[in-house]
């Protein structure tokens, strides 16, 4: 564990231009102080969130850093695991925030992400050894999300989610604000809308974020090959998430060759299915 004062030269430049630095981090992990001035977007949002949603936060781990970015987010369950899942599949860096001590794993659910995240990235905290987690210490845990970044992404995010306080500060501090716009009819897609109504970008790909930070993509890689009957599914599946019963009455195909095509897209990641509906991958 290495404690880093804010008088220190390693501490990063861009929180300790915040308004309201922490006056010291605590540091765990492989990763160099370093680390935590280097390029990075926060990717947040709901606890709770929908398959869509976690889909969409491990995809934008997973690109973001292998562009590059340090992707930052708050070890929490749902949207924040799911980023630095993707960050960690991409082979890239990733920063885990706490809302208590440095020496706790919260939630316990995540003590074994919070070591794969050890092994390259870093895990910090305001908080010494021994403090326990509290309600209010999350939206001050926050800032220090917002303020290590240029860029914050907030997800899926009820209308009260801690992900917009993290937007907020960010706003505040003049760093880019992005949302992913969602369903008007869901409550997790309330937030993020409402951050749009406000003024943030909206994101429909990790290009839009970095082409605001003004950094390449990195090229795609091929996709996969798959059979003719398989490519009519995967059309029908690209016009709306259905289950594999609407899907054989949307096309031509037989209710049983679809079942097989549908388990073809499946192994070749084309497709991911979640309480019986099926929705294309977004591409690694």
């Amino acid at each position: 564990m290495i404690r880093l004062r804010r008088s220190a030269s390693l501490f990063p430049p861009r929180l300790r231009a915040i308004f309201d630095p922490p006056r010291a981090l605590f540091l765990r992990g492989a990763g160099d102080a370093e680390l935590l001035a280097g390029r990075a977007a926060a990717v947040v949002g709901a606890r709770s969130c929908s398959p869509y949603g976690a889909q969409v936060a491990r995809m934008l781990g997973r690109e973001l850093a292998a562009a590059g970015l340090v992707v930052v987010s708050g070890l929490a369950r749902g949207i924040d695991g799911e980023a630095h899942r993707g960050a960690l599949e991409a082979g890239g860096l990733t920063v885990g925030v706490l809302g208590c001590g440095i020496d706790r794993d919260y939630p316990a659910s995540n003590a074994q992400l919070s070591r794969r995240i050890e092994e390259r990235g870093l895990v910090v905290s305001e908080y010494e050894p021994g403090v326990e987690p509290a309600p209010w210490r999350f939206p001050a845990r926050n800032r220090i999300i917002a303020g290590l970044c240029e860029a914050v992404v907030v997800v899926e995010a009820r209308e009260r989610s801690g992900a917009l306080i993290t937007a907020d500060f960010a706003l505040e501090e003049g760093r880019e604000v992005f949302a992913v716009p969602g369903e008007i009819t869901s409550s997790l897609s309330a937030g993020t809308n409402a951050l749009l109504r406000l003024g943030a970008a909206p994101l429909t790909s990790s290009t839009d974020l970095l082409d605001a930070l003004g950094i390449d993509r990195p090229p795609p890689t091929p996709g996969a090959s798959v059979s003719a009957d398989a490519s009519k599914v995967l059309e029908l599946v690209r016009d709306g998430p259905a289950g594999a019963d609407e899907l054989a009455a949307r096309g031509t195909l037989e209710a049983g060759a679809v079942s097989v095509a549908l388990t073809e897209l499946e192994l070749a990641g084309l497709v991911v299915v979640a309480d019986g509906v099926y929705r294309t991958a977004v591409p690694a």
